[in-house]
Formats: structure tokens, C-alpha cells, sequence
């Protein structure tokens, strides 16, 4: 093999290289668990009037009753690469005491936020808040469940481009298209939860195995 064709080669393979290095770079990140101690310190509690403690501890959030409500904010939504459509949010919510919402949870959809109520309206409301600026008692969304209290329910949401999905304790609750609707959240103090965040209302709840993943 000649001189000139061995310098070829070695540049070409070096060339590869270069473009590997610096168009594919690291695959991304599939899932986040949001209580693990890698973001233990990134929650806070969301700075509701006369909310009630938020204590993150052993990858679990206790919210103590506020006057009414009490907020745990994720902020490093962002800044840890957390999608905005095409991914799954998972946890369990449990209801210590009270009798109203306990694991409500306030999440991105592109570039807007809306929050899935558990356990709203006396105990039992279901529901997406807000679209078309109705709340979760007002659009398609809404239903009922039973949550008995001491106990933990699964929580698991998708959201996609155009459609919403939820289910608690894999009873399918929420299976709505958002394609032309009005994303929002109710004007209030659940905007203090943005980016992510749970609230509850009135009552001490618990959250534990909070994860994102792609879809």
C-alpha cells in the first residue's frame, strides 16, 4: 500500500471521527426520578400564603394541611433537559387526613402548564385544570373516584402532541385531544407550583416514586 494511500485512509478515518464526535454526541436521557438524591435538593416548597410544611426526606414529600393549600415546587425542570410533550409523568399520592384534593400534580404541555386534580371538590373529583379556561369540574375531563384515605394510588400521565392521558390505579380517567383546545392553569395559588409541582388542599399528603419518562 502506497504512503499516499495510508495518509488518506488515516485522515478519513479521522474525519469519522470528528463527525461522530460532534453531530451524534451521547444518546438522551430517558427517565428522571425526581425524589432520588440526585434532585432531592431541587424541591421547595412553592410559597403559598400560610401553606403548610413540605418536608422532602428518603425520597418521599410530606405535605402538611395549609390554610388551605400547601405546594411542593420542582424547579430544575429545565435545567436537567426534562421534556415538554412526548413524556410520562409516574408517582403515588396518599391521603393522610382530610378530605379534598391530596395529590394534585402541576405539569408542562409544550409551552403552557395545566394540573391533574385527585381528590378535589369534597374528596372525589377527577380531572384536567384548565381547558378552554373551564376547570376540572367543568370540561370532558371531569370524574370521580374513590380515595380511600392511608392508602397509596398510583398515578401515571401522558402527555403527547395533541392528547392527554391519565389513569389512577390503572383505571384509564383522563383520555382527551388538546389539538386546538386552551392549555391553562386556574389563576391562583396553583401557579406558584410552575414548572412541577404537587399541592393539596386541606389535608397531609404524601408523594413517593416520582418519575419522567420519554414516550
Amino acid at each position: 500500500m502506497s504512503s499516499t494511500l495510508k495518509l488518506f485512509r488515516g485522515r478519513a478515518a479521522w474525519l469519522c471521527l470528528f463527525f461522530v464526535l460532534t453531530h451524534c454526541g451521547p444518546a438522551p436521557r430517558m427517565e428522571w426520578k425526581l425524589l432520588s438524591p440526585e434532585f432531592a435538593s431541587d424541591w421547595k416548597a412553592s410559597g403559598i400564603p400560610e401553606e403548610g410544611r413540605v418536608v422532602v426526606r428518603d425520597g418521599e414529600i410530606t405535605l402538611q394541611p395549609g390554610q388551605p393549600m400547601t405546594g411542593a415546587r420542582f424547579d430544575a425542570w429545565k435545567s436537567a433537559g426534562l421534556p415538554l410533550t412526548r413524556y410520562a409523568i409516574e408517582y403515588e399520592a396518599m391521603r393522610v387526613a382530610g378530605n379534598d384534593f391530596f395529590g394534585t400534580v402541576t405539569f408542562p404541555v409544550n409551552d403552557t402548564h395545566v394540573s391533574l386534580v385527585v381528590g378535589g371538590w369534597g374528596g372525589t373529583l377527577v380531572g384536567i385544570s384548565s381547558i378552554d379556561d373551564m376547570d376540572a369540574s367543568d370540561n370532558s375531563t371531569a370524574g370521580n373516584a374513590y380515595f380511600e384515605n392511608n392508602r397509596w394510588h398510583k398515578v401515571r400521565i401522558e402527555v403527547r402532541d395533541d392528547e392527554l392521558r391519565a389513569w389512577i390505579n390503572d383505571k384509564l380517567f383522563v383520555n382527551t385531544s388538546t389539538k386546538g383546545r386552551k392549555l391553562g392553569l386556574r389563576p391562583g395559588d396553583i401557579e406558584k407550583c410552575i414548572p412541577f409541582g404537587f399541592a393539596s388542599y386541606a389535608t397531609q399528603s404524601r408523594i413517593r416514586h416520582v418519575l419522567v419518562r420519554r414516550l
